[in-house]
């Protein structure tokens, strides 16, 4: 097998990303300080055409050399807003119809591979700080909590990690 060259696999343009369709779908991220973490989620914002990110608190924001380091570029193909709260946001959001979805570990969750995507609806999937995850009061406006379900000995996946696991599986049950 031949690996493909940067021309053959026919990408977008950013411009072209940019005017495309996205799905009805936007990533929250509440607190997540690792400029690194915040670029590989618009990364992987940008290959699953996620409508947009919504960066909240002291999540950094583009322009930026460390969200650019991961993001190569894809800061600039997604939307992006920022939020002084994660609450600001959930308000906005659910003013839209999104349907708010925090990513996390609580009672009552909603394994991943058991999370159905309604046809129609938009979704709003919160990711929150590396190491306490999404506040408190986040969780509680949430319409649902999703969780990865983990049977290793930590608790825990990275924020980009998880948040990239839950992009693929909601892209794979929607439609364009």
């Amino acid at each position: 097998m031949k690996k493909k060259t940067i021309w053959e696999l026919h990408r977008m343009t950013v411009e072209e990303c940019r005017k495309a369709e996205k799905l009805p779908l936007v990533m929250v991220l509440d607190n997540v300080r690792s400029l690194s973490n915040i670029g590989a989620i618009f990364r992987t914002c940008d290959a699953f055409r996620v409508a947009s990110v919504m960066l909240c608190g002291v999540s950094g924001t583009p322009p930026s050399v460390e969200i650019h380091k991961t993001a190569l570029g894809a800061e600039d193909s997604v939307p992006w807003m920022h939020f002084d709260s994660t609450l600001e946001a959930v308000a906005h959001l659910r003013g839209l119809g999104y349907r708010i979805c925090v990513l996390e570990q609580v009672e009552g969750s909603v394994p991943l591979q058991e999370f159905s995507v309604e046809p129609g609806q938009a979704y709003a999937i919160i990711a929150g700080h590396e190491v306490k995850g999404v506040d408190q009061e986040v969780v509680d406006a949430a319409d649902c909590c999703i969780e990865i379900p983990q049977f290793g000995s930590k608790h825990s996946l990275n924020v980009s990690v998880s948040a990239g696991i839950t992009l693929w599986h909601l892209f794979s049950h929607m439609q364009f």
